[in-house]
């Protein structure tokens, strides 16, 4: 008889090369969400159909259990994270900084490629899985409402200590693997997020100039940070793999509506503004002495929404409608048809 609180772990099967392709492009797609403020890798490794297969690899290597297709599908996402982080960071962040809504129309056309698929996934739907839509879309919907009326605003105070940067790493974790939720907007909240980024650089440069006391310096952010992303993913993924196989259609009513909800904070038509003695930037207090420093970086200035021209706002269809197809296509390969209960994607 199986122990109700040991599920036993989904059989074995072999991965194929199709499906390594969606995990490779759930992977870039995770790694280009880090490069841009508000959206969750978790959504693009929902929206490429290949989440759970990542949350059960992770949850396999870390009890021991090393699996070929666990090894892969890891190395796989992580690889192509990487790489896209590697190559794209430039190009991505010129992209949503002087043309957002190109950027942002193509991302919602991405989450939404996956909808099709989770919902597949979810059927026959019940009133648990309309249940559970519409908490995890409540939930988005709240946070891109609060988001939308803090961008820019630079509200956040600077922490520090060992515990706080500990928390950082695990919030910032947990919302890579859970869909909808940006690690950077925790980090944010938390207080923690300049410092972090500054810390990270300085280890950058420490390493480039072979600076071993340099490098050791940040051992206060980057040790504590690093154990709370450790934890995180390996405390967040055996969780989720818990629920998903315990309560199937509840959890997956949840990401589907967190998959719907990220879309509402991902309004393309963003203007940035250029900012003024007196304004406060993350945490910074706009003066005539460090003005400069923030008008020559645009990925720094607040943003307000606006209205679309007739021609921008059909042309940003277009966009979202090319990302749709492109993850819709990606997320059927390898995949046949949905999973039965108690299946992995």
């Amino acid at each position: 008889m199986t122990d109700p609180t040991h599920p036993t772990p989904p059989p074995t099967e072999p991965i194929s090369p199709l499906i390594l392709i969606r995990a490779a492009f759930g992977g870039a797609l995770m790694g280009l969400a880090n490069l841009v403020p508000g959206i969750s890798g978790g959504t693009m490794l929902l929206a490429a159909g290949i989440y759970q297969r990542f949350i059960d690899a992770i949850a396999d290597i870390t009890s021991l259990r090393f699996r070929p297709a666990a090894i892969l599908t890891l190395a796989a996402v992580v690889g192509a994270a990487l790489l896209a982080i590697i190559l794209l960071a430039g190009p991505v962040a010129a992209l949503v900084v002087n043309h957002p809504w190109i950027a942002y129309s193509l991302f919602i056309g991405l989450t939404l490629g996956g909808v099709p698929l989770v919902w597949g996934m979810a059927r026959p739907i019940n009133p648990t899985v309309w249940t559970g839509l519409a908490l995890g879309f409540a939930a988005m919907a709240a946070l891109a409402i609060v988001q939308a009326r803090e961008a820019g605003a630079g509200t956040a105070t600077y922490s520090s200590g060992l515990f706080m940067m500990f928390l950082a790493g695990l919030a910032g974790a947990s919302a890579m693997i859970l869909p909808g939720l940006s690690g950077g907007y925790l980090l944010l909240i938390l207080g923690v997020y300049v410092p972090i980024l500054q810390s990270i650089d300085r280890c950058k440069d420490a390493v480039a100039n072979t600076d071993l006391n340099a490098l050791i310096a940040e051992w206060t952010v980057i040790v504590p940070v690093g154990l709370g992303v450790v934890a995180g993913v390996v405390g967040v993924s055996h969780l989720l793999r818990w629920v998903m196989h315990r309560y199937e259609k509840a959890t997956l009513g949840v990401l589907l509506g967190l998959l719907l909800g990220a879309v509402v904070g991902l309004y393309p038509f963003q203007r940035p503004v250029p900012p003024e003695p007196g304004h406060t930037i993350a945490g910074t207090t706009i003066t005539e002495d460090n003005l400069d420093h923030f008008l020559d970086d645009p990925s720094k200035w607040p943003r307000i929404y606006e209205a679309p021209t007739p021609a921008r706002a059909i042309a940003s269809l277009g966009l979202i409608g090319v990302g749709f197809l492109t993850t819709l296509a990606v997320a059927r390969l390898g995949n046949s048809k949905p999973r039965a209960q108690g299946a992995t994607v």
